[in-house]
Order: C-alpha cells, then sequence, then structure tokens
C-alpha cells in the first residue's frame, strides 16, 4: 500500500518526473503522456459515476474499472524488464489477462440485451453515457500513445489488450445506460447539408 505524507516534492519543478523504475524522464515524455491519458480517463469515469449512483451493479462495474485504470498506470510507470522491479518478491504490477477477460465478459452480457445498431452512434443520450463516450475516446487516445510506446520499448501485451478492451465496454456500458440503446442519437450522414 502507498502511504503520502507530502503531496508536493518539487522534484518535477524543473519538468521531470520519475518512472516507478527511479529513472528520471522529461514530464513530456511518451511514456509519462500514455499513463497521464489513462489518469484522463479514470477521472471521467469518476463524473460518470455520479450518475450511476442509483444503479449498483453498473456503478461496482465501473469502480472495478478504475481500479484496473490505476493498475493500468502503475504498469506502464514501471518499464518492461525493470531491474528494481525485478529484484522486489511481487515485481512489477502488471495487467493480467483475467482483467481483460473480465471486460470481454461484461460487454457480452450488455450488449446480448441492446438494440441493434442501425447508424453510427453520436456521442450523448444521458448524462452518465455522454462521460462514457467522452471517457471511451481518452481511452482511445491512451490506446494510441500506448502502441506509439510499444514500438519503440516493450510493453505488456495484456495492458494493450486492456485498454483496447475499455474503449468497446465504455460503448456498450454508453448504450446500456442509454435506455438499452433507444435513447442512442444516431448519426444521419449528410443530414445538415
Amino acid at each position: 500500500m502507498v502511504e503520502l505524507t507530502r503531496i508536493y516534492t518539487r522534484g518535477g519543478d524543473a519538468g521531470e518526473t520519475s518512472l516507478g523504475s527511479g529513472q528520471r524522464v522529461a514530464k513530456h515524455d511518451l511514456r509519462v503522456a500514455a499513463y497521464g491519458t489513462v489518469d484522463e480517463t479514470n477521472a471521467v469515469i469518476g463524473i460518470a459515476r455520479l450518475q450511476t449512483a442509483d444503479n449498483p451493479d453498473i456503478d461496482a462495474m465501473l469502480a472495478r474499472v478504475q481500479n484496473d485504470l490505476f493498475d493500468l498506470g502503475a504498469d506502464l510507470c514501471t518499464p518492461e524488464g525493470d531491474a528494481r522491479a525485478a529484484s522486489k518478491q511481487e515485481g512489477a504490477l502488471r495487467i493480467v489477462a483475467a482483467q481483460v477477460t473480465r471486460l470481454e465478459t461484461e460487454i457480452d452480457a450488455l450488449n446480448a440485451n441492446l438494440a441493434p445498431l442501425s447508424s453510427f452512434i453520436l456521442p450523448g443520450g444521458t448524462a452518465a453515457a455522454a462521460h462514457l463516450h467522452l471517457a471511451r475516446t481518452i481511452a482511445r487516445r491512451a490506446e494510441r500513445l500506448m502502441v506509439e510506446l510499444a514500438a519503440s520499448q516493450p510493453l505488456n501485451p495484456a495492458a494493450l489488450q486492456y485498454i483496447n478492451r475499455l474503449s468497446d465496454h465504455l460503448f456498450v456500458l454508453a448504450r446500456h445506460l442509454n435506455d438499452g440503446g433507444s435513447a442512442d442519437v444516431l448519426w444521419v450522414p449528410g443530414d445538415t447539408r
């Protein structure tokens, strides 16, 4: 467990931050951008949860996702093959296949009750759905950053699978919260010409 007694350290005042390995990198480093964008996704899910308190199953689902996103941030913060993490008995915290499988199971269960899609969906509908659509787009940005990072550095394959599946999960959950898809806002191609 992490214990924070001081919130500011002044260590980042010159534009650098520490990775989980202890290595100092620029705050604009691709790895930092990736886990920062994962954190941004998590924050928007927190806003969506303000509107799901009356649905304990959905709220619990989103709470699990939020915890997973902290795991994902920890995974990204500690480069693969880090000697410091390897020396610890538990090693570095990594996303595992079971977390990806849980998302897939939830996607399948939610999607089974949705009206079939006849068009692309515009982000909107209920407040919770709109916030989940926003979280979905931020998760896609995190995924793009992670894929770019993986092109130059080893990255946990389960982490990439998780973020890819998460955007699908958030899309299906937004539809579920839009009255099973009946309150989805559909795109009408060329309608505003």
